[in-house]
């Protein structure tokens, strides 16, 4: 599950320690945006001491490294999974601008793991940030079968395309969703590639109901989470994107209906006033799905 991806600076000691006992889906630590230019060799050990010795609530535990384009990438990469080995579940990849870097840095993974004798594959996920990115989107999608997400970032986006706002995932009067056609594109390349669509941050954190607006603009598109650039925006993630009891139980009705219907030679049914086919299904067997995978 990526209901939650809570973004960690992975130069603070005392937060990645507060994260690693949060309720996100996703922990990614970070050598990123969050960590400054001195502290960048430092923290990749502070981020290895945390996967290692840390008792990991999250079920799933990442690192951000650094634009490919720097010099911090490659140490990032080859310090942070030679250290932490099977403590680590995947690399999130900043500011990707075709489907050739993502294959350099599974190449580059692929060495290290038979180097060190790990039998655990390490997944990949990949910032969409940059305009370039958003041309190649689907080429990106397919370019590694170690690719688990594709991410939204607004905040680089609007940098790199010159979209004007003053928040980070913010809409600023836009009259619509300013972000439709980006998600939308990415939703679809990621379905393609089967694999999740994850919205980016939202950076007014003292705003909830900005931050759950977005959310459900992004679920309704088909993303199966959101980021957490602080710890209140877990909740409001977690919650907005799982089916509720009422949804679970009206897919489980509807199901249990058609699969009868079709026993008896029927292609459709009736039911409540509403008629279920096997187009209808496919819809409502994310619902099942989803809720299977939280134990709902």
């Amino acid at each position: 599950m990526r209901r939650s991806e809570l973004s960690t600076p992975g130069s603070n000691e005392k937060m990645l320690a507060k994260a690693a006992g949060s309720d996100a889906d996703l922990v990614f630590c970070d050598l990123e945006d969050s960590v400054a230019p001195a502290e960048k060799p430092a923290a990749r050990a502070k981020i290895v001491h945390a996967l290692l010795n840390h008792d990991w609530r999250p079920a799933t535990r990442a690192v951000r490294i650094n634009d490919l384009e720097t010099h911090y990438a490659y140490r990032d990469i080859l310090d942070v999974v030679t250290g932490a080995r099977d403590a680590l579940d995947i690399v999130i990849v900043p500011k990707v601008k075709s489907a050739r870097d993502v294959w350099w840095v599974d190449r580059l993974l692929t060495q290290i793991e038979a180097d060190l004798g790990l039998t655990k594959r390490i997944g990949i996920e990949v910032l969409i940030e940059e305009v370039e990115a958003m041309i190649a989107a689907e080429e990106i999608a397919h370019a590694s079968p170690r690719l688990e997400a594709l991410i939204f970032g607004p905040g680089d986006y609007s940098a790199s395309q010159g979209v004007r706002v003053t928040e980070i995932g913010a809409a600023d009067g836009y009259p619509g969703d300013l972000w439709h056609y980006a998600r939308n594109k990415i939703a679809i390349a990621a379905r393609s590639a089967r694999i999740a669509a994850v919205d980016g941050p939202f950076a007014d954190f003292s705003d909830p109901d900005g931050y759950q607006q977005q959310a459900r603009l992004a679920h309704t598109l088909g993303f199966s989470g959101k980021w957490a650039i602080h710890p209140s925006q877990i909740a409001l993630a977690n919650e907005e994107f799982r089916p509720t009891g009422e949804e679970i139980a009206r897919a489980r009705k509807l199901v249990a209906a058609f699969d009868e219907a079709q026993a008896r030679g029927l292609g459709a049914v009736a039911v409540d006033g509403t008629m279920v086919d096997i187009a209808s299904v496919r819809l409502l067997r994310n619902t099942l799905d989803q809720a299977k995978a939280l134990g709902l």
